[in-house]
């Protein structure tokens, strides 16, 4: 059945495809990226962490997440502070925090859209499904 499996890969690609599009299309009202969000969003989650944990939480490599971090900073959005040894910590600022409260308003109403087709219960159902994919580390 690899031709199933392949339509579901790509049939799951195609939906997350359209969510980041539609994302990034409205969070330039809040004047900011999906990229750019979802990094502010990791470190207000987890103050402090260093560029290696938000690059892991936010699925870039860590020399993008620091070129991202990079960005941010000189936005305004964040601040960069030593932390022990060569470990540099990661803080949001007031305009980062506002501007992730601004991008958690447009997501709630992008999201709502994209799933407005799926019951509450539908919504549950894909959420455990997907919460049960394991690809391994080796694919």
């Amino acid at each position: 059945m690899p031709d199933g499996l392949q339509a579901l890969g790509r049939a799951v690609k195609q939906a997350q495809y359209k969510q980041h599009r539609a994302l990034d299309s409205r969070l330039a009202a809040a004047g900011t990226t999906l990229a750019q969000w979802d990094a502010l969003r990791a470190i207000s989650r987890s103050p402090g962490a260093p560029a290696r944990a938000l690059a892991e939480a936010t699925f870039q490599s860590e020399q993008a997440f620091g070129t991202l971090a990079g960005r941010l900073a000189a936005l305004g959005l964040i601040e960069r502070r030593p932390g022990n040894g060569r470990r540099i910590e990661h803080y949001l600022t007031p305009t980062g925090e506002e501007v992730l409260r601004a991008g958690h308003q447009i997501a709630d109403e992008v999201l709502a859209a994209c799933y407005s087709g799926l019951s509450p219960a539908d919504r549950t159902t894909l959420l455990d499904l997907l919460q049960r994919i394991d690809c391994g580390r080796g694919a």
